[in-house]
Formats: C-alpha cells, structure tokens, sequence
C-alpha cells in the first residue's frame, strides 16, 4: 500500500513539474538551481508548518520529515533568513487601475461604459485615476505597461482608451512570470487544502469541465467562446470582490485576499496516448 501510494505521488509531482520545467528551462534556469531551490523551500515548508502547538518545528524534526542533515537544514535556515524580500509586481496594481476604470462612476458616461481619459489634468483624467488606483506605481511607468500589454489604446485624439478590464503581461516579459506562478501557487494551495482538509477547515470551490474528443478544428471556436463568457463571469466576480472590500486604510490582519482563477486548458492527444 505504501510502495502503492509512493508511485501515486511520484506520478502527480511529475505531471504537475513537466511543464513548470519548460518553463523554467525557457527562463534558464538549470535542475542543479532548481534542486537547490527546492531543497530551501522544502526546509522551509517543515519548519512552517509541522511544528507542533503552532511553534516552529525543531532541526531534528525538519531533518526527518526533508531528509536533509541537520547541518543543511541549520544553512537552509540562516540562507532563508538572509533572503531578500519578494519583488513586488504590477500586476495587482494594473488590474485595479483598469477595473476602476470600469467601475467607478468618475470614469464612466451616461451608459456606464467607460470613457476616453486624457493622460493628464483632474478627474477625469488617466493621471487621477492613477492616483486613486494605482498605490505606488508612478503614472508614467502604469501607462507605459497598459500599452505595452495592449491592455489600452491612445486614440489619433491624444486621448486613451481602455480595451481590458484585466491586466494580462506582455509575453516573455518579467511579469508575466510573476502572473503565471501567483495562478499556480493558488491552484496549488486550493489543492492542498481540499486533499489534506483537517477538522477545522473547509473545503474550497474547485471544479472543472473538459473533454478528450474535441476536434482540434474546433478550438478556434472554443477560445472565442471562452474568451467572451469568462470574461463576463469574471466581470461577475469582480463586481462582488469590490462591493465586500475594505477601503484600503480599513485593511488589516483581519483582511484576506479571496477570488478565482479562470483559464482555458488545451492539450493535444499524443499517440502514446491513443494506442
């Protein structure tokens, strides 16, 4: 039953990887960095969470459960405390300046739709907007991301016009990492919660629908459709996320960042796979 449960494992750790190992690979990164790196997180997960009374869990303890030596762990540990704090990223920002431009009553006409902002002046102006939205993202550096990601459009008139309500990276660019990984580890920390679900937690949503017989002609169509009613359903969310939401003075440890992640899935059928 263990070797039986230890192939389970190993097979899921290999379909979850794959493609964060293309991934990684496209961004240069060597298995010698990413076992090294995962060795540290492994450490650091141990010493987190499976200390006892809510304490930190003790070198011995971390050794056994990580099968790293007492020594490493001791390095791992100080290596951990010495680490520089996480980069702050865009993307949070991007997406409030472009849903507040959606949704506040300032930036919008007659018919609730969105208006075409000058980049400079009072409200309503791109700059005001940026400084109610965008917290400590310059004006300038905001704008330059929003066209770069084609997320707006500055019109022949000089005036800009908003095309998305959510902000989505450039392709290869820095950010779009960052975009990609914050899905994963919320897919990821969904999943963990469900399968190890203690007494006193709760499940989460986590749900999906697709089909292995859909003819790879059809995809076109499918995106089109996907593209049009998740973003309505997103639309949806994010109405209710900002009708709940503290003002941002009002936040404190008794806030959480609660939400969904939506994305299309397409995988082509391998031969292996048909035979």
């Amino acid at each position: 039953m263990e070797d039986r449960r230890k192939t389970v494992i190993h097979s899921a750790c290999r379909r979850v990887l794959r493609p964060l190992a293309s991934m990684l690979l496209r961004c240069g990164m060597t298995w010698r960095e990413f076992s090294e790196l995962s060795k540290s997180i492994f450490v650091q997960a141990a010493t987190e969470e499976f200390g006892i009374n809510g304490r930190p869990t003790n070198t011995s303890r971390v050794s056994i459960l990580t099968g790293v030596s007492r020594k490493e762990v001791k390095r791992q540990r100080d290596l951990l405390d010495d680490d520089e704090p996480d980069v702050k990223g865009k993307t949070t920002d991007a997406t409030r300046v472009l849903s507040g431009w959606f949704q506040d009553t300032r930036y919008l006409d007659d018919e609730s739709k969105p208006l075409q902002l000058k980049e400079a002046g009072p409200v309503p102006s791109f700059e005001s907007l940026c400084a109610a939205y965008s917290g400590d993202i310059a004006m300038a550096t905001m704008l330059k991301e929003l066209l770069k990601s084609k997320a707006i459009e500055r019109l022949p008139s000089g005036e800009l016009q908003v095309l998305r309500r959510y902000y989505q990276p450039s392709i290869a660019d820095d950010e779009n990492i960052r975009f990609a990984v914050d899905r994963i580890h919320d897919v990821i920390e969904t999943m963990n919660n469900n399968v190890f679900l203690n007494d006193s937690g709760e499940p989460r949503f986590g749900g999906f629908a697709d089909n292995a017989s859909i003819p790879v002609s059809a995809i076109p169509a499918f995106r089109e459709y996907i593209d049009k009613r998740g973003q309505e359903f997103l639309e949806e969310i994010d109405d209710w996320l900002t009708k709940h939401a503290k003002p941002d003075n009002q936040m404190n440890t008794n806030s959480a960042r609660v939400g969904i992640s939506l994305f299309a899935t397409e995988e082509r059928i391998s031969k292996e796979k048909t035979q």
